[in-house]
């Protein structure tokens, strides 16, 4: 379960926006064939991540200073992001 919550807030942070139907400022993923739909804002020096699993498990997650923290399904989540995770929104630069 760690390891599955895991890999969902990093793409969650990673995961290029994609418009949610019924939200226009959701964005959405898919991990392991689920869905995930979620909205990040901003709290002065950490992104909040709201959102919920198409199974119906509700997330929030703090992501501050490299280190992640919330629930996942009422279950307590805290783990650091990978030193190597590009920052949400950054370009890469193509050709």
């Amino acid at each position: 379960m760690t390891k599955f919550l895991s890999a969902a807030v990093l793409l969650a942070t990673l995961a290029t926006p994609a418009f949610a139907k019924d939200a226009p400022d959701s964005k959405r993923f898919t991990r392991d064939g689920e869905t995930f739909v979620y909205t990040a804002t901003t709290e002065g020096d950490a992104t909040i991540l709201s959102g919920r699993s198409a199974s119906g498990r509700d997330f929030r997650l703090v992501v501050r200073n490299g280190y992640v923290t919330g629930k996942s399904g009422g279950i307590p989540v805290s783990f650091s992001v990978p030193a190597h995770a590009p920052i949400a929104g950054t370009e890469v630069a193509s050709r």
